[in-house]
């Protein structure tokens, strides 16, 4: 979860490494810390909190460094303070290490330590291995390296780490499990990263390290080694990205500018893949195995938090489409049972980040079982990717506000596409109903350019009206239903309210005890298969003095007057409609989050990637 940034080169590495941080500051900003090589020592600067707040600690220090790492940290061992903060320094002082990931039996190993006559200063697992390591270096009398890959063959969990030695003045040692790592390659130097964004100003050249790879870097030299010792050519890739892409571009927040690129975002997700003349729906990666999908029995879709709810609601539209059975699963809980895998069985793994540790060990261990792994990621090389025997990726675009929202537009869009491409290998859809689906898929970017040209000033007001409120109810029904428990997670990640997500059927089995004339409940109530319905849950709620705000087609009048809000999308096919109604509910979420006065780009307790369990 935390970020990781290091530097060695010929310029100033403090500007360097703090301007990084701050890109990964979407990781976790529960402290921040920096390791300068100065000479013949090492510089350690940390501090609890955000980035600015080391930023502040540190001025008229004397930062001159050309050598440097720098962390910033989502707490899991040890609260959020200055002594459980990275950089960690070993009882020399000889080294400091970085760590994102977890130990997980540092206990044990600290147990030992302490019997040898160690004293810890902090409460973290990482000072815990940094310990281990130098006290492997001192008894073997060995390099630093060395003493690395013996430390890391005990360790069980997953981990980046980063190490700088006094001795060495312009040389980071790495090391990867089961956490990302980037390395950009410029000219005379060297940039490390939990991800691109910190070295995307300076270099499109990167190498994506794998598991169990370690990492010497100099600034004019990039060793990669096994954990056998062995050297491994490194794979260079280009990097295609913007820096644009990850500035906010004159928007208050990135949430919201990441709210209004869905237009984009959605056709991005579109280009390249769909015609309409001829209807035409080009996935190389899902044609590839076209014979093994068209004749499954079985999809397993798994992923977590947003992506979960994506894979809820390509469920309904894969069922729909491809007549194949769906499973949703929490690949957090998937891992840990002994789940019934057969020999074509297709797995999905949705994931923005593509680094999701419980889903990445889910996908490991259904892949072991024989099945074809599918991955719908976002971030171009990440684990998640290069796991999978095939897939597609949604392309979205660098994604800085924690909470999810182009991403989960953009798996949607996907998703569909994948139901639409199986389908029409399998055989199971019309070649009109098809030219159909593609048809409104195409009509959906500029659709949601019209919710967000006209309906936004309106939904600000909406915001005003409720944000006192201590408890939202979201009900949706068919397809509506994943998108009713995303607006619920929305507005609990951002404005911090309680709020739930219910099928709307599901109302009079309990939640309606809870409606009185304090409680919004948001009702997505698109013209679908179950309009008349969703009307007559507006009238129960509305007759128990509940207050009603819903999302409905332009020119439903009798919605309208069941509602004491309402916002307007266009009309659109039933399956496809849920994609127009998230931006209502994510613009809902994050001005009410404004409204109150909170970070929207970083609520609290959050990080954008899970890549511990």
């Amino acid at each position: 979860m935390c970020g990781i940034v290091g530097y060695t080169g010929n310029k100033e590495a403090y500007p360097i490494v703090i301007k990084g941080l701050k890109r990964l500051e979407y990781r976790g900003y529960d402290s921040a810390g920096i390791a300068l090589h100065q000479g013949d020592s090492l510089q350690v600067y940390k501090k609890a909190g955000k980035v600015a707040m080391l930023e502040e600690s540190v001025l008229g220090e004397n930062l001159h460094a050309f050598t440097a790492i720098g962390h910033t940290r989502w707490a899991t061992h040890g609260e959020p303070s200055d002594k459980n903060a990275h950089p960690h320094i070993s009882p020399s002082g000889d080294i400091a290490m970085i760590h994102n990931g977890i130990i997980e039996n540092y206990d044990a190993i600290k147990r030992d330590l302490i019997a040898k006559g160690y004293l810890f200063k902090s409460d973290t697992d990482t000072e815990v291995l940094l310990y281990f390591i130098e006290d492997i270096k001192i008894h073997n009398q060995c390099s630093l390296e060395e003493a690395i890959r013996i430390a890391l063959k005990r360790v069980v969990g997953a981990y980046v780490i980063l190490l700088i030695e006094k001795s060495a003045p312009d040389t980071i040692i790495a090391a990867r499990k089961g956490s990302p790592l980037v390395i950009g390659i410029g000219k005379g130097a060297h940039y490390l990263g939990s991800d691109a964004s910190p070295m995307l100003a300076y270099t499109k050249e990167v190498v994506y390290i794998n598991d169990y790879e370690l990492a010497i870097v100099r600034p004019d030299e990039l060793i990669l080694k096994n954990f056998g010792n062995e050297r491994i050519t490194p794979f260079v890739q280009q990097l295609d990205l913007d820096l644009a892409a990850i500035e906010k571009g004159g928007y208050e927040h990135f949430m919201l500018k990441e709210i209004f690129e869905q237009p984009q975002t959605i056709y991005d997700s579109l280009r390249g893949r769909l015609s309409l003349n001829p209807a035409q729906l080009t996935l190389s990666g899902i044609t590839q195995f076209g014979n093994e999908l068209s004749q499954a029995k079985r999809i397993v879709i798994l992923a977590c938090g947003t992506s979960w709810h994506a894979a809820l609601w390509a469920e309904y539209i894969i069922e729909e489409l491809c007549r194949i059975q769906v499973e949703v699963d929490y690949a957090s809980e998937y891992r840990y049972r002994n789940p019934i895998i057969e020999k074509g069985d297709v797995i999905i793994a949705i994931s923005q980040s593509g680094e999701t540790a419980d889903t990445l060990v889910a996908l490991e261990k259904a892949k072991q079982q024989g099945a074809i792994i599918l991955g719908v990621v976002n971030a171009v090389g990440s684990s998640i990717a290069r796991l999978s025997d095939a897939g597609a990726y949604t392309h979205a675009g660098p994604e800085i506000g924690v909470a999810s929202t182009k991403a989960f537009t953009a798996q949607l869009t996907v998703l569909h596409l994948i139901a639409l491409k199986i389908a029409e290998l399998k055989g199971s859809i019309t070649a009109e109903k098809f030219t159909q689906q593609l048809t409104e898929l195409a009509a959906i970017p500029e659709k949601v350019q019209q919710i967000l040209s006209t309906q936004h000033e309106k939904i600000k007001l909406i915001a005003k009206k409720y944000k006192d409120a201590k408890d939202f109810l979201f009900l949706g029904r068919g397809y509506s239903f994943p998108i009713a428990l995303e607006g619920a997670l929305k507005l609990k990640e951002i404005s911090y309210i309680h709020a739930e997500g219910y099928p709307a059927a599901e109302m009079k089995h309990g939640p309606i005890a809870l409606v009185d004339e304090h409680l919004p409940v948001v009702f997505i109530a698109t013209k679908d298969f179950y309009h008349e319905k969703i009307m007559s849950n507006m009238q129960e709620i509305r007759a128990r003095k509940g207050q009603v705000l819903a999302i409905v087609t332009e020119g439903d009048e009798l919605s309208k007057e069941i509602a004491q809000d309402y916002i307007e999308i266009p009309a659109a096919d039933e399956m496809l409609s849920p994609i127009l109604s998230t931006i209502p509910l994510q613009l809902l979420s994050y001005y009410i989050g404004v409204e109150l006065g909170l970070d929207v780009d970083k609520p609290r307790n959050l990080a954008k990637s899970v890549t511990v369990e």
